[in-house]
């Protein structure tokens, strides 16, 4: 049970740039497993780890909607300290110049290397650039057949950015919709009704849309995707200013761990066909799966809430660091792991190399960029740089 002193307005939100920085953090683990499961991936090892799956399923239902939730905090804080077409405007250069920068130049070597290790395309890279990359179109079909350019992992920026300009529209037609709808919401969700509602809803957007749209991060089409991201995106925007709902998130963090646990071990038995499949038990899957994503989510945030609330350089250092390690990780990843395939090292030693060129790469790309002023838009960074504060600090209402 949380204390008032605990649950009091704070004026800033520490806990949610460690959660942000945390959930993109675990993104250069997730890729790298990526390369050893049964999965589609743009290239793949030579080792095979099926037993990685469980893991990865652990945090996948929940790993990228919680950055779509934060997303939406950060961005109440945003509108608090800018009006709403200079808050578009931001949002659009911060989003839109790494996006492009990142699909013509950090990502043309995932789909060089797709192609050179799926067809054994046997020209040089820039060959490829020019010829196929620039095409503008399908190439390579109907095996592996990629449109390009393209944004691969960078599509969460083109989501981000989408629903962000999707919000800005709303408020110019309904300025005070945030607090109405928030405050109405902050009503709904008291006591259990907070772990139970969500769930629902994100139970059908898995029963419902899943089946026909599943997940392809193209944008057009993508309708369980962004019923998904959207949802958390918009909760977030609404939660932000609602200390009550954070209160009880952190008062609730164990029962919601706890019922999460269940969730999802009953997702698992579905899922590895330990159970006898029917109709009724896909649903089962389907209900457990959305209420473990909400249940999950609520977790980390009450746990967040209660125990990382350290601030220091640490944490400013690496709340501007993780959008740029964000958009050169995946390359990273995929370069490095090309580079050793054929190596005959072992699965343990290859992941080891994959991880930690991974984490030097992004560390080094930072430190150059974040010191070079024109490079500091292209990788997400503020043209001068300033204190951190990321979605740390909290605007009055």
């Amino acid at each position: 049970m949380s204390t008032p002193s605990q649950c009091s307005t704070s004026e800033r939100r520490v806990d949610l740039d460690w959660v942000r920085i945390l959930a993109f953090g675990l993104l250069i683990f997730y890729h790298v497993g990526m390369l050893y499961v049964s999965w589609g991936f743009h290239i793949k090892s030579e080792h095979r780890l099926t037993w990685l799956e469980p893991a990865m399923l652990l945090v996948n239902p929940w790993r990228l909607s919680l950055l779509f939730l934060v997303s939406g905090v950060a961005s109440c804080f945003m509108l608090g300290k800018r009006r709403l077409a200079a808050f578009a405007r931001a949002r659009s250069t911060r989003l839109l110049v790494p996006l492009i920068f990142g699909m013509f130049v950090i990502v043309p070597p995932q789909s060089y290397l797709q192609i050179v290790e799926s067809l054994g395309y046997p020209q040089g890279f820039a060959d490829f650039y020019l010829r196929h990359y620039l095409a503008f179109g399908a190439q390579f079909c109907p095996n592996p057949c990629i449109v390009q350019p393209t944004w691969n992992h960078l599509w969460f920026v083109v989501y981000l950015w989408v629903y962000t300009m999707a919000l800005a529209g709303v408020l110019l037609v309904w300025p005070g919709a945030a607090d109405w709808l928030g405050g109405r919401l902050a009503i709904a969700l008291t006591g259990p009704w907070l772990l139970a509602l969500p769930c629902l809803l994100f139970a059908a957007w898995r029963l419902f849309l899943f089946p026909n749209f599943p997940s392809t991060h193209a944008l057009f089409g993508d309708w369980y995707n962004h019923a998904d991201f959207a949802s958390t995106f918009l909760i977030g925007f609404m939660f932000a200013r609602q200390d009550g709902i954070w209160c009880d998130i952190e008062r609730q963090r164990w029962m919601a761990l706890t019922v999460a646990a269940a969730c999802f071990v009953a997702f698992i038995l579905v899922y590895a066909g330990l159970l006898p499949r029917s109709p009724m038990l896909r649903w089962f899957a389907g209900l457990a799966y959305g209420c473990y994503q909400w249940l999950a989510m609520v977790a980390v945030l009450g746990f967040a809430r209660r125990h990382l609330t350290t601030d220091g350089p640490v944490r400013r250092y690496l709340t501007d660091a993780i959008f740029p390690y964000y958009i050169v990780h995946q390359t990273a990843i995929i370069m490095i792991a090309h580079a050793l395939r054929g190596s005959g090292l072992s699965a343990g030693t290859e992941a080891a190399i994959v991880i930690s060129g991974t984490a030097l790469t992004c560390l080094v790309n930072y430190e150059i960029a974040r010191r070079i002023g024109w490079l500091r838009p292209l990788f997400g960074l503020r043209t001068q740089p300033r204190a951190s504060v990321g979605v740390a600090q909290r605007q009055p209402a």
